[in-house]
């Protein structure tokens, strides 16, 4: 009898300018949908150093059943994108960011809106290494600027709450795409 490897967990790094609010919010939901599946890990282009997540953006985690206990921000590092088989930012600035330090990432690296639509009208199950090649090759680089998420940092509780209302249903569009229930 053959015994099947184990297949390893996807590696995704979530990225946006401080690490503060955006990208530790999608990378605590993808991480809490998508369990040993996957490895999700989240940086800032300017990362605090060593930070603790705002005060709202952790406060809307917890509202979606997150925990942000344990949570400190760091800077993106290069050999972070290098091992990552998906990256997720925020902006199409912080994408430029990333593919400025790692030019090699092209075909893994979206915005999280992008691969949210991308991946809408695409079945449910598995995303491999191939079908995200496959959808960085249809992307149009006129349109990415609309699937931009605007950072709340300082804005009012209100201004969190709609902006953690686009990541949770960018991830779970994502998350379904990924294994995820």
């Amino acid at each position: 009898m053959c015994a099947v490897a184990p297949r390893e967990p996807l590696r995704i790094l979530v990225v946006c300018e401080g690490n503060l609010c955006r990208s530790p919010l999608a990378e605590r939901l993808l991480q809490d949908r998508l369990g040993s599946s996957a490895v999700v890990r989240s940086a800032g282009v300017r990362g605090a150093d060593a930070a603790e997540m705002d005060p709202y953006a952790a406060a809307e985690l917890v509202r979606r059943g997150g925990d942000p206990a344990g949570f400190r921000s760091r800077d993106l590092d290069p050999a972070d994108v290098r091992e990552a088989d998906l990256v997720l930012t925020m902006t199409t600035a912080q994408r430029s960011h990333v593919l400025a330090e790692e030019p090699t990432a092209l075909s893994r690296t979206f915005t999280l809106r992008e691969l949210a639509h991308l991946l809408a009208d695409a079945p449910a199950g598995e995303l491999d290494p191939g079908l995200i090649a496959e959808l960085a090759q249809g992307r149009s680089a006129a349109t990415l600027e609309r699937y931009d998420i605007a950072d709340p940092i300082g804005q009012s509780a209100a201004v969190h709450t709609a902006v953690a209302d686009e990541i949770d249903e960018a991830v779970a569009v994502i998350a379904q795409h990924l294994g995820a229930s």
